[in-house]
């Protein structure tokens, strides 16, 4: 018995034990704490096994993997994760990475404090430069704390999905680094354009989901093989929703610096990695 790697996700795994079927090599899936772990039995066909894996890891979408659930996939295949709930939790986890599940976090912190009676104390500590007295540029924090704060359940729960499902999906796939670049850059550029438009009393994460938005929208039209992508439609209704942030349509205070400022770091920071990507694999 030979583990040959692992995947966040039972229907991933599904698709790539279909595919296998359809070489002839037997898989049997594994359910983890981290997931579904994927084993051979058959020890000589591990290594090519082992070689198909990296290939469908690099790019699950493939109409291949596709086919092969149509052609090899049984009705009959169920894997157990036990009560659903925690089968939720799991797949939540497994989603993303520590840097997506860190911020998430922070973020329902801190709306909780200022839902509980600590507003005054929390917009003190965290909102930008002259929204408080005496908040002054020697606190640099302030140029991104903001991105932390939340005004509203609706506001918090529509950034926090984004952020879970686009930022997870960069950090699994390309790690910790891009994702990182793009929160701390667009979750500090995109409040000064906000302040200039509006004045030092915003908050949110929007300019940061926008800017993961823009990134992995990019990344899929330039760089499909790196494994993150948006449809065309996602990005058109993020699009709709950032021009009707200039309305009154919303009804509703919208940070509209921070969306353009934010989707504009998203952008270039994609377009700068799918050229950086491409370049080291000639140089290779």
């Amino acid at each position: 018995m030979i583990e040959i790697g692992q995947l966040p996700h039972a229907r991933a795994a599904q698709a790539f034990i279909d595919y296998l079927k359809g070489l002839d090599i037997e898989c049997v899936p594994v359910v983890t704490a981290n997931g579904v772990s994927l084993v051979v039995y058959d020890e000589t066909k591990a290594e090519q096994a082992k070689h198909e894996f990296e290939l469908f890891r690099q790019n699950p979408y493939q109409k291949k993997y596709l086919e092969a659930s149509w052609d090899n996939g049984s009705t009959q295949t169920k894997l157990d994760y036990g009560s659903s709930s925690l089968g939720l939790v799991q797949q939540f986890i497994t989603g993303a990475g520590p840097l997506t599940l860190i911020t998430f976090f922070i973020c329902m912190v801190v709306f909780a404090a200022m839902n509980l009676g600590f507003a005054n104390h929390v917009f003190s500590a965290l909102s930008f430069f002259g929204a408080v007295p005496g908040s002054d540029f020697s606190q640099v924090w302030r140029a991104f704390t903001p991105s932390l704060m939340h005004f509203s359940a609706m506001h918090l729960i529509f950034n926090l999905l984004w952020w879970w499902y686009l930022g997870g999906k960069i950090e699994t796939k390309l790690g910790t680094r891009p994702l990182l670049i793009l929160l701390v850059v667009a979750g500090t550029l995109p409040s000064l354009v906000q302040y200039m438009m509006t004045g030092p009393n915003f908050g949110g994460l929007s300019g940061v989901v926008y800017a993961v938005v823009g990134y992995t929208w990019i990344m899929g039209q330039r760089k499909p093989d790196a494994g993150i992508g948006l449809p065309n439609s996602y990005m058109t209704f993020m699009l709709i929703w950032l021009v009707l942030g200039f309305t009154d349509l919303l009804g509703m205070p919208i940070a509209n610096g921070a969306h353009i400022g934010g989707l504009l770091v998203g952008l270039a920071q994609g377009f700068f990695d799918s050229q950086r990507q491409s370049n080291t694999r000639v140089d290779q």
